[in-house]
């Protein structure tokens, strides 16, 4: 495909617009901004509409040629969403999905109203890493096709199902066999002295506020991370991450 550098290509302003959850729910697409992304999505079989590339960046992407519009920096510059525009800015179709399976998963992550996008990437990332099997979005989440969400779980959002649920009636029909673990601060229970094998749904609430205690009643467990008094919290990723090691590897 010829060159693209004009701002006012529809093509750009198509993608330009991905940036905004209102576009990203109308079309059922998102961005993929890097290599790390676009080649991941594209291993996992995501459905890749077009990617535009730095001219000086072709042959990187060799692997996805028939999708590949070159363009130049300014181009690159408008549709990113970061400070310093990557090599390559892509658009894919969102995977959804379904609904119905999510009480066969027997390892699963529930998360509760997670706003930090950041954060929620980072924990999807540590999720695939030690085989957690399903994740839950509970609540009111930030999206899951945030484009820093998508940077921040570098290629691993699409290896677990993620699915968004807002009805606590359906966790206590589908995962009625799960033992059910909050993770609370006040809690007696010390992680490094807790073993519960799957299948299981371990919660984790927003920094802010903690896990409700809508949800915290329906736990059968709770557990908390053993560390100095003179810390208040760690961060909702780092919690995660140690929490998963501990029930899914150690």
């Amino acid at each position: 495909m010829e060159k693209i550098t004009s701002l006012s290509n529809p093509f750009v302003k198509e993608t330009a617009r991905l940036s905004q959850k209102k576009y990203r729910d109308e079309a059922g697409k998102f961005l993929l901004e890097g290599y790390k992304p676009v080649y991941e999505a594209f291993c996992c079989g995501l459905e890749i509409e077009y990617v535009f590339v730095n001219s000086n960046s072709l042959e990187r992407y060799d692997f996805i040629k028939e999708k590949v519009i070159p363009a130049d920096g300014a181009v690159l510059k408008k549709i990113s969403t970061t400070d310093s525009a990557p090599d390559a800015v892509g658009v894919a179709k969102k995977r959804i999905f379904d609904i119905k399976n999510a009480g066969k998963a027997q390892k699963v992550l529930l998360l509760e109203n997670i706003k930090d996008a950041g954060n929620l990437g980072t924990i999807l990332r540590s999720a695939s890493a030690f085989g957690v099997d399903a994740v839950i979005l509970f609540g009111d989440c930030v999206d899951l096709y945030n484009p820093k969400v998508v940077r921040a779980a570098v290629g691993c959002l699409w290896k677990i199902p993620v699915i968004h649920l807002t009805d606590i009636e359906f966790i206590k029909t589908e995962f009625k066999n799960h033992t059910k673990i909050a993770t609370l601060p006040r809690s007696k229970n010390m992680l490094s002295k807790f073993k519960s094998g799957p299948p299981f749904v371990v919660m984790f609430g927003s920094e802010a506020d903690g896990l409700s205690e809508e949800l915290t009643a329906l736990c059968d467990k709770d557990i908390k991370i053993e560390m100095n008094d003179n810390v208040e919290s760690l961060n909702l990723s780092i919690s995660c991450a140690i929490v998963l090691y501990k029930l899914l590897i150690n």
